[in-house]
């Protein structure tokens, strides 16, 4: 039965108003990182600058090491998306392909690994981390992000394996190609979209975080660009406010770009493990 068309119209407007909801943060940010300083500090703030300027953006390239903190996040997010998928993509298979007390017991580990917050793993995350001498280094953080973007990872690639008809991998067999062969030469290509997307999921987080980059990495050398936008801030909490918009701005830039560019193959992967499982 067509839904119908005041509960159709009811639908877009609640979906319109919850847009603007979460597209409110990200405009106000634009706004405020073209303003001039006597605009910021204007009693009747507007949405389009009356003067917009570039000087918020200099500032803070002058104020801030921007583009060596957006290095060290590149390498950071890049290192995790790369060995994440690395490891990833044969435990997925297996988990969707053999229906063995262990692929339960995986899947159990990354409903279960979703629940623990950030505080709890940080302490034993840290003294492993400082066994390895991998404190204050992105090697240190790049292990740490994989450790977290993995349960997910698996989960989505699942997925996609799930989604790969097992007579293509029979046929494999019959021609004489081995397990790895049929998974390099066969499955691979074809959940080629799904690590994709994977890589760039694990890319997003890792290109976001903050908490365990400002425990793990002392050194302003080593330290990510989140950890830079809060030194903005002064030691008595007033934010440095132009200049921080605009270097916070830049810096949700590449997240929006790669989300663009994922969002209907993270839903795809999402819907395709629903019915495949």
């Amino acid at each position: 039965m067509r839904t119908r068309t005041p509960a159709r119209v009811g639908q877009y407007t609640a979906l319109l108003a919850y847009l603007c909801f979460l597209a409110f943060p990200f405009l106000w940010l634009v706004s405020t990182a073209f303003k001039p300083p006597r605009e910021l500090g204007s009693p009747h703030p507007t949405w389009i600058p009356k003067d917009p300027t570039l000087d918020n953006f200099r500032q803070a390239f002058d104020e801030q090491p921007l583009p060596h903190a957006a290095l060290n996040s590149l390498l950071a997010a890049l290192g995790a998306a790369v060995v994440a998928v690395l490891i990833a993509t044969p435990m997925a298979y297996v988990v969707a392909r053999r229906r063995t007390r262990l692929a339960k017991a995986v899947t159990g580990w990354v409903v279960v690994s979703q629940a623990f917050p950030f505080v709890l793993l940080i302490i034993p995350l840290f003294l492993v981390l400082k066994h390895l001498r991998l404190i204050n280094s992105v090697p240190g953080l790049v292990l740490v992000y994989v450790v977290w973007a993995l349960p997910f990872a698996l989960w989505m690639l699942a997925g996609y394996v799930r989604a790969v008809p097992p007579e293509l991998e029979e046929a494999a067999a019959v021609d004489g190609a081995g397990r790895l062969r049929t998974l390099v030469s066969v499955t691979a290509p074809l959940l080629a979209p799904g690590i994709v997307a994977t890589a760039l999921f694990a890319f997003i987080t890792a290109w976001n975080e903050f908490f365990f980059a400002l425990v793990l990495l002392k050194t302003p050398e080593k330290q990510t660009l989140p950890v830079v936008l809060t030194h903005f801030i002064g030691a008595e909490g007033v934010a440095d406010l132009g200049p921080l918009a605009a270097a916070a701005f830049l810096a949700t830039l590449p997240s929006l770009v790669v989300f663009a560019i994922i969002q209907r193959r993270i839903t795809g992967g999402m819907l395709t493990g629903a019915v495949k499982s």
